[in-house]
This record gives C-alpha cells, structure tokens and sequence, in this order.
C-alpha cells in the first residue's frame, strides 16, 4: 500500500470515530432514551367529545393505534394522540359513531423522521353495542372484555389484534403480517385469516364454525369448544390444545405440522405434505391414514367416528387417552 493510500485510510477512520462522537454527544443533549426529540413530526393530545347515542361503530384509519376503555361517566369521547395535519373526527350519523382520519399533509410533509405514532383511546358509555367494524393499515388494536357485540369485523394489513370482548353472531378479522389473539371469548362463528402473523385462542365457546386461514403464522387454540373447526396454513404449526368440535375437524397444512392434546370431534380430517399429525384424542376412531415415506403409528380401534389422515412424507402417530 502507498503512502498516500495509508494518509487516505487515517483520514477516513478519524472521520468516522469524529462522526460517531458527535452522535453520542448529541444523543446525551438530547437524552439517549427519548428518542422522541428526533422526530420532526410534532403530536398532540386532542379529546373530541361525542354527542348522540349510537349502538354501532365504524374506524376507518390509517396507522393510528387504538384501544377502547368503558367510560367511567357514562359519555363518549376519543382522545387522540395526533399531529395537527393528521387529525381524526368523530360524528354520530344513523345510530353510528363514525370516526375517520382528517389528512391535510401536502407532498412535503411526507418527508422527516416520525418515532412513534398516532394513538387513539375510545371511551364507551355502554357495554353492549351491535357492531363495530374497523379497517385499518398498521394500528394495532386491543378490545377488552368489559364490551359485547352482536357482530365484530376488522380488516388491517400489520395491525396486531387482541380481543377479549365476546361476539353474539360472528368475529371476522383478516390482516396480513399482524398476530391476532382471542382470550375468554364466547361467539357465535369466529373466522380469521392472516399471511404471517400468529393466531391464539384461548377459552373460547363458539357455538357455530371456527374457521382460520394462515400462510407461515403457527395457529394454537387451548380450550375451545365449537361445532366445527376448520384450519389451512402452509409452513405455521397447528396445535390444538383440550379442543372439542361437536362435528369435525377438517385441517389442511403443507409444511407445519399438526399435533392434537386431548382434543377430539366426531369426525377428523387431516391433510398434510412434509408435516408430522401427532398427538392424543379423547375417543376411538376408525383411522383411514396414509403417507408415502413417513410412520405410522395409530390405534387398532375399529369404532367411533373417521379419522383420515393423510401425509407424503410426515409421520402420523395418534394416541388415544
């Protein structure tokens, strides 16, 4: 190496060590943990008092976070965490609570840093309403079980949704990236469909079908009752965990596996490529299984509803408590 590449190389190395002082010493001006200070999007706390009684409720936003919490004085209001051209409204037209994103930025306000995001506390009079319906982008959303509704219907593309509240009729929430989580929830069907995301649902009572559709996101259900149960994913894990479905289970999984604790139906259906069926059932079945290269290992009971299990190269191994 030259003599003036070795000069270019000092240079370049005090450069960087400089640069990265000058970055910690900033970052202690202005406080290494609130990294807030470094946004150029400035947020405001703004509470829009509702007027009218509604016993529905539509969202439409875009990546606010929302979170619904029963009103402690018996009236609604939203209490938003926004920036002044990103604002929300809230009306009651037809015996519905609207509440809408209100976007005044011009191309230039595109560009900046935001740390954070715009959050959204719903404060709720009632405790029973007929439906709420969300459609959302990146917000996540939390539902608490101090709310009932006859029908609930979400539709987000990362949001992640937690939700404890029970639905009279049916739950439907599609995302694509998000998680979705259900605890002590009693419904009449419950469908779910996300790309990439987990699904868990625990303590749940369906009295109708619970349906749910997933790419590469692992599926667990512990203690569910339902009529039927029905599950398609492609790489995600399938667990079902003191599950009992009073009509069948039709699962079907390419790559992920699928394993049954102490869970049973009248009738079972299981289809995958590469993933191992595994697990205990609560009764006999008369089994129908079949793999290419993989084991099988099943009980000889010749009663009881049909179980069929089919594989290409997953073991099938099936216990019965």
């Amino acid at each position: 190496m030259s003599k003036a590449m070795k000069i270019w190389f000092i240079i370049a190395a005090f450069l960087i060590v400089f640069g990265f002082i000058l970055f910690v010493g900033v970052m202690a001006i202005y406080d290494f943990y609130d990294l807030h200070n470094f946004s150029t999007m400035k947020y405001n706390t703004n509470t829009y008092e509702v007027n009218g009684a509604f016993d529905k409720i539509s969202i439409n936003v875009d990546t606010t976070q929302i979170k619904f919490v029963p009103s402690d004085d018996e009236s609604c209001r939203i209490v938003c965490f926004e920036t002044e051209k990103m604002k929300h409204s809230a009306i009651v037209q037809n015996n519905t609570l609207i509440i809408d994103i209100v976007d005044t930025r011009k191309w230039y306000d595109y560009i900046g840093i935001s740390i954070g995001g715009p959050k959204m506390t719903v404060y709720l009079p009632q405790n029973e309403y007929a439906s709420l319906f969300i459609d959302t982008h990146t917000g996540d959303i939390a539902i608490p079980k101090d709310f009932t509704f006859e029908t609930l219907k979400i539709n987000g593309n990362t949001a992640d949704v937690e939700c404890l509240a029970s639905v009279l009729d049916g739950i439907e929430i599609k995302l694509n990236t998000g998680n979705i989580k259900m605890d002590n929830v009693l419904a009449g069907e419950i469908r779910l469909a996300c790309t990439t995301g987990k699904i868990n649902i625990n303590s749940a009572s369906s009295k109708g079908t619970i349906e749910i559709e997933t790419n590469t996101g692992a599926v667990h259900l512990t203690d569910v009752a339902c009529a039927d149960f029905s599950a398609k994913s492609k790489t995600g894990t399938i667990l079902l965990k003191n599950v009992v479905a009073s009509n069948c289970f039709c699962i079907e999984n390419n790559i992920g596996d699928v394993r049954f604790e102490n869970s049973d139906a009248a009738q079972i259906s299981v289809k995958t490529s590469t993933g191992d069926v595994t697990g205990t059932l609560l009764s006999e079945k008369v089994f129908i299984t079949e793999t290419s290269t993989g084991t099988i290992r099943v009980p000889k009971t010749i009663t009881g509803g049909k179980c069929e299990i089919t594989t290409s190269t997953g073991n099938i191994k099936i216990d019965i408590k």
